[in-house]
């Protein structure tokens, strides 16, 4: 089968996907993660030597056919279709935004220093530092390349999108800076509106609102609803990085896997690591043991401990609790009653009640 004719097959099957969704938001991200996943890599192309594919677009190709749950081209299509639009429109775009994920995933395991992906060595340990860091770039070539090579989309779509997604790329790369900063300068006078700063940059704008914002933008929504649709991804994808810290130290060992409790290795500041360095009377203690980047397990308890003791695991889960409940009561107002909008609302209690 040509990408152009499983580009087709797995649109058809996302159409009727979104039109008649699963009961859950959960069941919808697993019920058509693959197809997202086959439509996603359709848009990975091969070279004109056969080089380049062994040291470039296969190894690309392998780490992004070892997908997540492909919840960002997923919301992009669901919102696409809230706003009365044809998901068809919208499959460069979302796929760009799955491009520019993989990217990041890439580039930040290099930075980390991380050994596993998915339950998968890292593409820098199986490719090299210098292969790895050419796919990442190829993945980021991709995200606006797929989108102004789109014959389905008009000029100014294509404008409009590929500005939305440049302003992503710069405010996700604006958070890491913060996130990467203050780990090597040993800072630990973070606060929790820096950590909620350097969240909604690094993960909100690509996780949530840009994927909503253009898939209303690719359907025709109205200015309203594009703004709607986009405040819900930022209060939802803050959230949902929220979870992903509370999960990291709170989760299932087993079926977190090896991040368990990898941020505090890392020295991460998470809203429960900066509101505990403000609130517990052993702030010392937690700053030492975040600094020592140890692994051990006794050690890491420690930590988790004072962050329970001092009320900010409980705070971290609050806030994004409030976060979802609000964002889903604005959402409501916004947008006509229809099988694509319940799906968006329901992406919400999904976002802060996921285990892994």
């Amino acid at each position: 089968m040509t990408a152009a004719e499983m580009r087709k097959a797995s649109m058809e099957e996302l159409l009727e996907a979104v039109a008649n969704p699963p009961a859950t938001f959960e069941e919808y991200l697993d019920s058509y993660a693959d197809t997202v996943g086959d439509l996603v890599n359709t848009f990975i192309p091969r070279g004109t030597h056969p080089d380049m594919d062994k040291y470039l677009y296969d190894p690309l190709l392998k780490y992004s056919q070892n997908g997540g749950k492909r919840h960002r081209p997923l919301i992009c299509f669901a919102a696409c279709v809230a706003v009365g639009g044809d998901v068809r429109q919208a499959a460069s775009a979302a796929s760009a935004i799955e491009h520019f994920h993989t990217a990041a995933l890439i580039h930040d395991d290099i930075a980390d220093e991380a050994t596993l992906r998915r339950g998968e060595p890292c593409l820098h340990l199986t490719e090299g530092i210098g292969i790895a860091i050419n796919a990442g770039d190829l993945a980021l070539s991709l995200v606006n390349g797929s989108v102004v090579k789109d014959p389905n989309l008009s000029d100014a779509i294509k404008v409009r999108v590929v500005t939305e997604l440049i302003e992503m790329t710069r405010r996700t790369i604006e958070g890491q800076a913060l996130d990467l900063g203050w780990a090597r300068d040993e800072r630990y006078d973070i606060t929790p509106e820096d950590y909620l700063v350097m969240a909604t940059h690094k993960t909100a704008h690509y996780s949530g609102a840009v994927p909503l914002a253009i898939g209303a933008i690719i359907g025709g929504g109205t200015e309203a609803q594009i703004e709607a649709l986009r405040n819900y991804g930022l209060d939802t994808g803050l959230a949902f990085q929220i979870q992903d810290d509370l999960l990291n130290i709170e989760g299932d060992p087993e079926t977190v896997g090896k991040d368990f409790c990898s941020d505090i290795t890392e020295g991460k500041r998470t809203l429960m690591v900066v509101h505990a360095l403000q609130n517990s009377s052993q702030r010392d203690r937690l700053i030492e043991i975040l600094s020592s980047k140890t692994t051990d397990l006794a050690t890491l308890a420690e930590a988790v401990s004072i962050m329970r003791e001092s009320g900010s695991v409980e705070y971290a889960r609050n806030y994004a609790e409030n976060l979802t409940s609000i964002a889903k009561n604005r959402l409501v107002d916004m947008l006509d009653e229809s099988p694509a909008r319940d799906l968006l609302i329901s992406m919400a209690d999904y976002f802060v009640n996921r285990l892994k």
